[in-house]
């Protein structure tokens, strides 16, 4: 055979191999994107039964929206749609070898953060180009108006309105809430007897409202964290040393129950302007507070309310609390300072946690965790936090106290100061200040003990946070914003303080 022969032949062979190869792949591309496929690798029992209850199965078109639709890049992206897919195979098959499925938390993977790493929102407007279909309701089209001018300024994402969508949720709201939940129980007459300082409960007039108020003595401490602790951030230095005045603070962050008798007897009509409710909660002769306005959805998230810190309300709605809370009793009710939080937190403690232990013990964080495992004996019995908190928040039955008596201070929500944040904060203040309160000013106010969603390094005593006011707002199109409500941040709430009256001590 001549040498030209040859290497036509293999030439031939090459290309009927070549052909045969992309005929397979394409054969198995398809077959691996249907969705019998997708439902034959998934161990997660209820996908497909929440999807074809669904607005993407079961509509009036007719139409299905297959699983590869929301969940790969659009098809006029191959290179990118193959790389997801090939990722996101090999993460569902390592996971159905590997992991125990029945220890998998789906509840969590039904959460919008779990939820935009594996929804693409270039998919979603490839399929729905016209935002404003016949029939669209006043309140979409704001939202879609805001979505088409700020899109790509505040990286909007589809799924943060229409989280249902994919996969039904009976729980899921996508609406203002029409009626406050009015909590059952006795209607207190008065307030409570406050004769010393001591523990006491105060119960609001009017309202089923009871707050257990822990009486914390006064003291000095070492404010911040020492240079070598680990995770520490420069905002937690250098360490100053600190005296604080005795005051009560709530046992546990404001509950639901709580928040719900405030909206209910303060509660804003509508679109109330905020510069009438500004004026209004401003005047010096106040009687009577105005209140938040209808929240959007469900602010407890479907995690249940009651004895549960109530959550997304902004530090102006806190604030507020403190203020009908002091006319309903009058007794002076307030946000804690950084430095009364942080002397409360710590528990007479100087170390890292009230109950002690080295922070990388408990941490997840780092490679070598997702084969080593935290050690999260001690720590779990004391905090909610990313190991153990399921993703949301829980009652404060789930912990224990720390040495003044207070639950939750670290974990389970982050909760407002009074302070503005600085990053230098500490820096301006003297070895023996008494009683600080933080900048004269600023943008953002300090928000302390991390939350539900923290690693351990975040739940510690001495670190510190702000609130990030813009950006918890981002998805929301009202103009103005709410002033009562945060649309993008689940972990927040507050607690309150009450002042000593003088005399008593």
């Amino acid at each position: 055979m001549s040498k030209k022969k040859g290497t036509l032949i293999a030439l031939l062979c090459g290309v009927v191999v070549g052909f045969a190869f992309k005929a397979g792949f394409d054969v198995t591309y398809a077959k691996t994107s249907d969705n019998e496929y997708c439902m034959s690798c998934h161990v997660h029992t209820d996908a497909d039964a929440s999807w074809k209850q669904s607005m993407h199965y079961s509509n009036g078109s007719g139409t299905v929206t297959d699983c590869v639709a929301c969940h790969l890049p659009p098809e006029d992206v191959p290179m990118h749609r193959f790389a997801v897919k090939t990722r996101m195979g090999a993460k569902d098959i390592l996971s159905n070898w590997f992991k125990d499925t029945e220890k998998i938390d789906w509840d969590a993977k039904g959460e919008l953060d779990y939820a935009q790493k594996i929804v693409f929102n270039e998919s979603c407007v490839r399929c729905h180009e016209n935002l404003f279909p016949e029939g669209v309701s006043d309140e979409a089209v704001v939202a879609h108006l805001y979505y088409e001018e700020y899109q790509s300024k505040f990286n909007l994402q589809c799924i943060s309105c229409h989280l249902d969508a994919g996969h039904y949720d009976p729980d899921y709201k996508h609406e203002s809430m029409k009626t406050a939940p009015v909590t059952a129980g006795p209607v207190y007459e008065a307030r409570a007897e406050v004769t010393e300082f001591a523990n006491f409960t105060e119960t609001v007039p009017g309202t089923t409202a009871a707050i257990r108020m822990i009486a914390v003595p006064g003291g000095s401490f070492t404010m911040g964290s020492p240079a070598g602790e680990p995770f520490r951030k420069d905002d937690e230095g250098p360490q100053r040393s600190v005296t604080v005045s005795p005051f009560f603070m709530a046992e546990v962050e404001t509950t639901w129950d709580q928040f719900w008798a405030f909206y209910n007897e303060t509660m804003s009509e509508g679109r109330t302007p905020p510069s009438v409710i500004y004026a209004n909660n401003s005047r010096e002769d106040i009687d009577a507070v105005s209140g938040p306005t209808p929240p959007f959805g469900a602010p407890d998230q479907g995690w249940g309310m009651g004895q549960r810190p109530a959550i997304t309300m902004t530090h102006y709605a806190a604030e507020t609390f403190c203020q009908w809370l002091s006319l309903k009793t009058g007794r002076k009710y307030r946000l804690p300072t950084e430095a009364e939080w942080e002397y409360a937190a710590r528990g007479g403690s100087s170390e890292a946690y009230f109950f002690g232990g080295n922070p990388k013990k408990y941490s997840g964080e780092g490679f070598l965790k997702g084969i080593f495992k935290a050690d999260t004996t001690v720590i779990a019995t004391n905090v909610i936090y990313a190991a153990n908190s399921g993703n949301r928040t829980q009652e404060p039955s789930r912990v224990a106290a720390n040495p003044f008596g207070l639950k939750n201070m670290l974990g389970n929500v982050m909760e407002y100061c009074s302070d503005w944040y600085a990053e230098d904060a500490y820096s301006a203040l003297q070895d023996g200040t008494k009683d600080p309160k933080g900048p004269a000013s600023g943008s953002e106010h300090v928000v302390r003990g991390g939350s539900y969603a923290s690693d351990a390094a975040d739940v510690r005593s001495a670190s510190r946070a702000s609130t990030r006011h813009d950006d918890w707002l981002r998805t929301d199109p009202q103009n103005p914003k709410s002033i009562w409500w945060y649309s993008d941040i689940k972990g927040i709430g507050f607690r309150v303080v009450c002042e000593v009256p003088d005399g008593l001590i």
